[in-house]
């Protein structure tokens, strides 16, 4: 595999004097999104390392490798920080989404089925605008979906098509 930036992982550094390019996102500034968006507590990613495949592609794995490392895939997609957003992926909130505190949205069945269909649909919602943890009660337990972007009164959902889903059995009281 060439040694070309995409094609490798550079460890993403604990200090901004550190950065391989001035748009690298540093360990705390990660860290920092995900309490500060989420409220999922810093602990929580402790045990892992991130890293950045590409400009602005990071990963989480748990451990350590060699810096750069030239692989395929190390640990699981997280968040894609360019442009003005950053957003969290689907891998990241089905992972780490139980922990969010805030900006979690919760769907009844309906609308979980509708959003994991890759439907966009209109919710009222009295909280921030911009990526949300989607989730919903599965066996009496709050269970993260994904990622879902509200705007304008609209839930629109991010689910890959790839994973998008005509079904999704949840709970029902009857």
């Amino acid at each position: 595999m060439a040694d070309q930036p995409g094609t490798r992982f550079d460890r993403v550094p604990a200090n901004p004097v550190d950065r391989a390019h001035e748009d690298q996102p540093t360990r705390r500034e990660v860290l920092s999104f995900f309490f500060d968006r989420y409220g999922i507590d810093r602990s929580v990613f402790g045990e892992y390392t991130f890293w950045e495949r590409g400009k602005g592609k990071i990963w989480a794995f748990r451990g350590t490798a060699p810096t750069p490392i030239a692989v395929e895939g190390l640990g699981l997609t997280l968040l894609r920080t360019g442009g003005r957003h950053w957003k969290p992926t689907t891998n990241a909130i089905q992972t780490f989404g139980f922990h969010a505190t805030r900006n979690v949205i919760e769907l009844r069945e309906a609308a979980a089925r509708a959003y994991w269909a890759g439907e966009d649909q209109e919710i009222e919602w009295d909280g921030d605008w911009g990526y949300l943890v989607v989730s919903c009660r599965l066996h009496e337990k709050p269970t993260a979906l994904g990622v879902g972007l509200y705007i304008n009164g609209e839930l629109r959902s991010v689910v890959p098509k790839s994973r998008q889903r005509d079904v999704l059995v949840l709970d029902r009281d009857d």
